[in-house]
């Protein structure tokens, strides 16, 4: 009888590090040693195991995927976390971009609204060993009753930012970073820019970063009297 392999992830992990981010210029230090460290396929059942360090979105269920590693880390360097920063994850999934934030030394809360997702995250999060606060709520309407993030990741490609997010950043030095949706040939996949945005009084500055292919966050629909 064969011996079975074993996966080698730690060496998964440093070959996306080395073969996905640092030739795309994600130069991040403590985001690059973050995702070196944090073992995402924990964060996944072990049936998907084989893709978590693919290029790819990995589906999970309830309309939802885990980001692929490069765009999430190029969303996460427009962020720029720094250690010690209050950070909100909105639409958190599984918690593993949560988990790498963490990672980076901030103190974050995930919010996510699937009951299953939420117990794959707390599972996630105790394999990884970080500590991430995770509530269970409705994604557009953040925290009620935070206004001072330090910096705000919707996790997915949304039309718009809804307006109850978007108070709740500290004005000034806040920053949120998204994917917002683009319109697209008839017939044509949905497309998507990754955006950083700061708050100015009761308006959202936005600015490009790069273009961005992802699933959309279910129910993320535009809010037309909400503009930027």
């Amino acid at each position: 009888m064969m011996a079975q392999t074993v996966p080698d992830f730690a060496s998964a992990r440093q070959f996306m590090v080395d073969s996905q981010l640092r030739p795309t210029k994600v130069t991040h230090a403590a985001l690059l040693d973050a995702m070196r460290r944090i073992p995402r396929e924990k964060f996944l059942p072990p049936a998907l195991y084989s893709v978590a360090y693919a290029d790819q979105d990995v589906e999970l269920g309830h309309s939802r995927v885990l980001m692929a590693p490069l765009a999430f880390a190029r969303l996460a360097q427009g962020l720029a976390p720094v250690a010690g920063e209050r950070i909100l994850v909105v639409g958190a999934g599984v918690g593993y971009g949560a988990a790498v934030l963490a990672a980076c030394g901030a103190r974050v809360t995930a919010l996510e609204s699937e009951a299953a997702l939420i117990a794959a995250a707390r599972s996630g999060f105790q394999e990884a060993g970080v500590t991430v606060a995770i509530q269970e709520g409705d994604l557009h309407e953040g925290v009620p009753g935070v206004q001072a993030w330090d910096a705000i990741l919707i996790e997915g490609m949304v039309d718009a930012v809804p307006p109850a997010v978007a108070a709740q950043l500290r004005e000034g030095t806040g920053r949120l970073v998204t994917v917002l949706s683009q319109p697209s040939f008839p017939g044509a996949g949905p497309t998507g820019i990754a955006v950083r945005g700061e708050r100015q009084g009761t308006s959202l500055a936005v600015r490009p970063l790069f273009d961005c292919q992802t699933a959309a966050l279910p129910g993320f629909g535009k809010v037309p009297e909400f503009e930027f």
